[in-house]
Parts: C-alpha cells; sequence; structure tokens
C-alpha cells in the first residue's frame, strides 16, 4: 500500500495548488447584468451600455472588470464613461480590464448600480459576418472566456448572475437571447428593440445573442417549457427536422435528473466556432448542423445535458470543467442507452476509449491538471471522454440505483450555482454510504490508466483459472474490480470478478471446465488495455 500512500500525499498536494489563475474579487458578487447593444449594417462597430447590479461583501475602495481594450490593429472597446448610481466615477482601461473607483468606500451587504458606456469592434467573442449563405449575421460565442471581448464582465464561471439582452437592430434581423423576449419595438422606420430577460443566475461563458435572418418553430412543450429551432430561412425544413429530436432529449433529462432550470428552450443554427455551443437555454451549433438527415442528435443531447451540468449547477475553477464537459458526455451515453438500449451505450464507451487510449500516447496529464495556465487548453479528451469514463466506471462502482441517486442529489444541491469536485465526491460517498477516495484520486488527479499484460492457464488439478497481471503503464499502479468471462467449448460463459492491487497480481478463478477463451471486461465497465494470452 506504500505506493496508495504516496498518490494520496501527491493529490493532496494538487488539490491544495488547484485554483486557476484568474483575479478574482471575493469581495463582490455581480447581481444582474443589464446589456444594451446596437449592431448595424455599414460596420462591424457596436455601441453599448451595460448596467450592472454589484453586491458588495465587505468594505474596498475599487474592483474590476473584463473588457478588451483597443489593440494596434483598432479592434477592442472603448471606454467613454462610467457611472455608479448614475454619477460619473474614475476608471482606468488598460490591458484589457476597467478598474473602477467607488465615490466612497463600499458598505457590507451594499448593492450599487454600475453603469458602462463603451463601443468599438469585437477582437472576438462577438462573430460579425456573413453565414454560408452570405447573410449579415452577429452571433456571441463566449466560451470559454470570450465574453470580455464585448461584454464588460466578471468573465469567469464562479460569478453567476440575471441578464437582460437589449439590442437594436436593422428591422430586416430577428434576435434570440438567453430567458424570454419581453418586448420587441419599432424604433424608428430602419431599426427595432428586442429585449431578452433571463432572471436565473447564468455564468458569462452561457451567456448570448444572435442576430440574423431566421426561420422559428415553437416544436413543443416538455411541461410547460417550450422548445424552439432557430435556423436560417434558406435550410428552414431541414432545420426544423433535424432540431426537433431536442423535445425527446429534454424530456429525457428533465425528468431523470431534475427540473429543467429555465423557462425556454431554443436551439440555434449559428456562426459558432465550436461543434455545439451550450449557451444557457439558448443552444448554438455550427451551421452545417443542419442537413435534414437527423444526423446530430448526440451533439444535440450533449448541449441540452450541459444545461443540467455546466450551466445550472456550474464548476466555480476552470480546472474542474470536467463536471461540465465529462457530464454532458457520459450523459449523452445515458440519453442513447435510455432510447436505444444499454448495446448503443456500450458502442460509445467503446469508442470513447479508444479516443482516450490514443489521447494517453500523446498526453498523460490527468484529468484535473492544474499545471494548465491557457484556460484555452483545458478542453481536451480527458476532460470530455476520459471524465465521461470517469461516471461510466463510477456508476458501476455504486451500482445504478446510488449512482443515480447520487447523480440527483448532486444537481439538487448546486442548481443554480456553483460546485468543485470535493463536492461531488462527498455527495456520491453519501449516496453510496462508503467513501471514494482512492477512486476520485487515481482517476482524476493522476493520469493514465491501467495497461495490462501477462497470461493465464488452466490447473485441472485444481480446477481453476490462474492468472499472471502485470500493470504496465508506468508510474502508479491502480486499484479497481476487473470482471472477466471464461468461455468454454460449446460457448458456455462463466462471469468472475477480481479485484486488482497491485502492479503484479496472481489470481485464481474456480472453473469446473476447461477455458478455450479468457476476455478481459466482458460488458465494458473498465477504462483500460491490453489482453492476457494463454499459456
Amino acid at each position: 500500500m506504500r505506493n496508495s500512500l504516496l498518490v494520496i500525499l501527491i493529490v493532496c498536494t494538487i488539490r491544495a495548488l488547484a485554483t486557476d489563475p484568474y483575479p478574482r474579487n471575493e469581495a463582490i458578487d455581480i447581481r444582474h447584468y443589464r446589456f444594451q447593444l446596437e449592431v448595424n449594417d455599414s460596420t462591424d462597430r457596436i455601441a453599448g451600455e451595460a448596467v450592472i447590479t454589484v453586491r458588495f461583501k465587505k468594505a474596498i475602495n475599487d474592483f474590476s472588470l473584463d473588457l478588451t481594450s483597443v489593440i494596434a490593429e483598432g479592434k477592442g472597446m472603448t471606454v467613454s464613461e462610467v457611472l455608479i448610481d448614475g454619477q460619473p466615477t474614475k476608471f482606468l482601461h488598460t490591458n484589457n480590464r476597467i478598474a473602477i473607483s467607488l465615490r466612497a468606500p463600499s458598505q457590507p451587504q451594499e448593492e450599487k448600480k454600475i453603469t458602462i458606456r463603451y463601443s468599438g469592434i469585437p477582437q472576438d467573442g462577438l462573430i460579425i459576418g456573413k453565414n454560408k449563405f452570405g447573410d449579415r449575421c452577429f452571433f456571441g460565442d463566449n466560451w470559454p472566456d470570450r465574453g470580455r471581448h464585448w461584454l464588460p464582465t466578471i468573465d469567469h464561471p464562479s460569478d453567476k448572475s440575471a441578464v437582460d439582452f437589449v439590442v437594436i437592430a436593422p428591422l430586416h434581423y430577428s434576435v434570440v437571447a438567453n430567458g424570454l423576449k419581453i418586448e420587441e419595438s419599432l424604433i424608428d422606420k430602419k431599426r427595432k428593440l428586442t429585449h431578452w430577460h433571463e432572471e436565473v443566475p447564468i455564468p458569462v461563458k452561457t451567456m448570448v445573442a444572435g442576430v440574423a435572418r431566421f426561420a422559428v418553430q415553437y416544436v413543443g412543450k416538455v411541461d410547460d417549457i417550450p422548445v424552439e429551432s432557430w435556423v436560417y430561412p434558406q435550410n428552414r425544413a431541414e432545420g426544423f427536422y433535424d432540431y426537433a429530436v431536442a423535445v425527446k432529449v429534454l424530456d429525457f433529462f428533465h425528468h431523470h435528473i431534475g427540473p429543467y432550470s429555465y423557462k425556454k428552450l431554443a436551439n440555434v443554427q449559428s456562426k459558432t466556432r465550436w461543434g455545439g455551443l451550450e449557451n444557457a437555454n439558448t443552444i448554438f451549433y455550427f451551421e452545417n448542423s443542419v442537413t435534414g438527415k437527423a444526423e446530430r442528435e448526440g451533439l444535440i443531447a450533449h448541449e441540452e445535458a450541459h444545461q443540467w451540468f455546466g450551466n445550472s449547477a456550474t464548476e466555480n475553477d476552470w480546472h474542474h470543467v470536467w463536471l461540465s464537459e465529462g457530464f454532458a458526455t457520459y450523459l449523452t451515453s445515458l440519453y442513447f442507452e435510455y432510447a436505444y438500449g444499454y448495446d448503443r451505450l456500450v458502442q460509445e464507451e467503446k469508442k470513447d476509449r479508444e479516443e482516450v487510449i490514443a489521447f494517453y500516447k500523446k498526453n498523460q496529464a490527468p484529468i484535473i491538471d492544474t499545471t494548465l495556465t491557457d484556460i484555452g487548453k483545458v478542453l481536451s479528451t480527458n476532460t470530455y471522454q476520459k471524465a465521461g469514463w470517469v461516471l461510466h466506471m463510477l456508476r458501476h462502482e455504486m451500482g445504478d440505483q446510488n449512482f443515480w441517486k447520487g447523480l440527483r442529489e448532486y444537481y439538487a444541491t448546486y442548481k443554480n450555482s456553483n460546485a468543485m469536485t470535493s463536492d461531488f465526491q462527498r455527495i456520491m460517498e453519501a449516496a453510496h454510504g462508503t467513501k471514494l477516495t482512492l477512486f476520485f484520486d487515481q482517476w482524476l488527479y493522476t493520469g493514465g490508466h491501467p495497461i495490462l499484460s501477462g497470461s493465464w492457464r488452466y490447473d485441472k488439478v485444481r480446477k481453476e483459472v490462474v492468472m499472471d497481471i502485470e500493470q504496465r503503464q508506468g508510474g502508479t499502479f491502480f486499484h479497481f474490480p476487473l470482471e472477466v468471462a471464461l468461455v468454454a467449448k460449446d460457448g458456455k460463459r462463466q462471469m468472475e470478478r477480481v479485484q486488482v492491487d497491485s502492479k503484479w497480481a496472481k489470481l485464481s478463478i474456480r472453473a469446473d471446465f476447461e477455458p478455450v477463451e479468457l476476455v478481459l471486461d466482458p460488458n465494458t465497465w473498465l477504462l483500460f488495455e491490453g489482453t492476457l494470452v494463454k499459456k
């Protein structure tokens, strides 16, 4: 057990250092953003006014927000004025931050309205250009921390707030954004105003507005939650067909995980750089997701799963993004299991396991990799497929009933809030009734997976199968249950389970027949590679 103790000591050190580099200010809490933006067809310049409700937790004299400065090429935002409760105040906008001086020291629990007036051409974050059909469009694309390119915010998932988007645009555009539409009004003969309101606190990475020519279909409801499709009018029929499955997906998650946090679900064809972007209740999909062949059910399931994990129950630190991406990956597999049977889940897990094994050959980092300082690199096969596999193995470790109980309790506890891996672990331990420290430490905080080799033979005298197993991955060894199928000449199978707790293990299984084959992990519950050869 000396090896295991060393792993635990190393993991404790990693956990102590596991904080991302964002300069947090624990003295403030953003309660609400109101973004008023005007876009036009003659230039990419936007005009913005942000009214931000800030709650102060203690006395401070100043604080900062994220907003990119103007770069040499002329792109970026220029702040013209900052007001506190309607009165001008001093500010300094440099190095992509707005430092705001309070007119007087704040008081604990005091709230103030900060108004920031600004304009400029976004460097990123708001994608302005032409869509695949040549129509001009504007699409927010904030993940992971690109909201700062067009919105003054605390651009970090630990700070969540309600948000309003008030967008002024030429008459021929439609506007979609988080929440419910509460106003659409003509301003003059050429412009209209559209106002969307989201009352549930969400992270900036999921705040969004899209401005384009859209065809809109109200697909159906799950309980009282309307489901909408927003697609380009040129592929209206194909888009409505492709996105219609969203109702079925929403129904599964809403009734199996816990109540959906929001009052609508819109699926939007867009210019996002990602395959899909899980904006809260207003999911953006890449343009060619629309084919008319219903090919994107898995993508839709993944992005909808984020509405529970990532959007509502949000990681409090970028290094714990597996709580978002790993969950969405495995929840997609659970949806496929529900819709098409267990064989489909096995198909997904085998495919993901192959990707994890291939990735390991290039990168041996753990899922929670605290060495990363570039937040744009937190996404990898580790945080998607391997993290999904961790949940799959945890399900097997706990059993279906306890796993689902814990998953629902985790969502209920951290709905519309923030969590860390330790919070998830604590809740799953309570559901399981036993500690899961070793499981979480070896699969999340250390890199790699078991790579097995060795041999097996049948002892006719003792009537047992003897296995000599070596873990060859280097570094630490893993502790894990290993399922084994003994296959007889007539095809009969004997299923057994053994526990591997060392680098070299000699294990035996009682068998009244001589197997012709030994199959490791026949039911696809272990992240590993390798085989045993017959002596």
